[in-house]
């Protein structure tokens, strides 16, 4: 009876995505223990997720109990060549794997994920295939993951695949620990490196975090999706390509202040382009100050 009265009241506190102002295209807030959804905004569009791929990426790894103090060195196989993204992880230098793990997940760097991938038994062909078990095991039909880092744009998922991903990547004490960690110091060939949380949110006094990842190319927008326990609830939070960092965290706070009853802020105005500079006249010292404060 009272299991039947909560779920009733889960039910009844479910509200479109049109009564709470969203700038992610795709939204799903769900409670964790009932499974009833809180929130919905185009769940089940099939979307790129860009570096979201890396929880599949860490549960495959994980599932396959491989030696997490092994070393693995990067090698200029895991070099990006597809949009030749930034990497602070050095082609030669040695790491553990689960230092890359942790790489791959707090930092999200995609060297590192992809040198998990290229050293998991059966290569990248066994990767892909434990990628395609792991799916069809938690019934993501309509998520497709063909490489490990999210740069492709053919790995793809939606809202509601996803949030069923991010409750299995919580059930690994290891995911959890290494998404929850604001920063770390990590040795790079001899040199203690200071690497960050791709979240901010993480290590925010306000928020009680379980689980955090975030994403980003130009085909999938900024993404975030997390487990967070509020007012009692343990919460699943999926954003989808919001056009702003600032949009993405804005929609997370509106999703949290939802959850905790509070009320919920404006969405945050897309930051206007930059206009280019004229060549005329210099601007005044006054000019410039104005254009310092906006």
């Amino acid at each position: 009876m009272i299991k039947t009265a909560l779920v009733t009241a889960l039910l009844s506190f479910t509200v479109s995505a049109s009564a709470v102002s969203l700038g992610s295209r795709h939204a799903l807030l769900i409670d964790e223990d009932s499974g009833a959804v809180l929130l919905e905004k185009n769940a089940n569009d099939i979307v790129p997720i860009a570096s979201l791929t890396k929880l599949m990426t860490a549960m495959v790894v994980l599932d396959a109990g491989l030696d997490l103090q092994e070393p693995v060195t990067i090698s200029e196989q895991d070099v990006d060549t597809l949009k030749h993204s930034s990497s602070r992880v050095p082609v030669g230098a040695t790491f553990s794997r689960g230092t890359l793990l942790e790489l791959a997940l707090m930092s999200s760097d995609n060297r590192a994920a992809f040198a998990l991938a290229r050293t998991y038994p059966g290569g990248l062909d066994g990767f892909r295939q434990a990628v395609r078990n792991k799916s069809m095991e938690l019934g993501l039909r309509r998520t497709n993951i063909e490489e490990p880092t999210g740069l492709s744009p053919h790995n793809t998922s939606t809202a509601t695949d996803l949030a069923r991903m991010v409750t299995a990547a919580g059930r690994y004490p290891e995911i959890e620990r290494l998404t929850t960690s604001s920063a770390d110091l990590i040795d790079v060939e001899g040199a203690a490196t200071h690497y960050r949380n791709t979240n901010r949110l993480v290590g925010n006094s306000a928020w009680d975090i379980r689980l955090s990842k975030t994403g980003f190319t130009r085909e999938a927008g900024r993404c975030l999706v997390m487990r967070v326990k509020a007012a009692g609830r343990s919460t699943v939070m999926v954003l989808l390509n919001a056009r702003e960092s600032v949009i993405r965290t804005a929609d997370a706070m509106n999703l949290h202040r939802l959850v905790r009853g509070e009320p919920l802020m404006e969405a945050a105005a897309t930051p206007a382009p930059k206009r280019k500079a004229t060549r005329h006249a210099k601007p005044s010292r006054r000019s410039k100050t104005l254009v310092a404060q906006l």
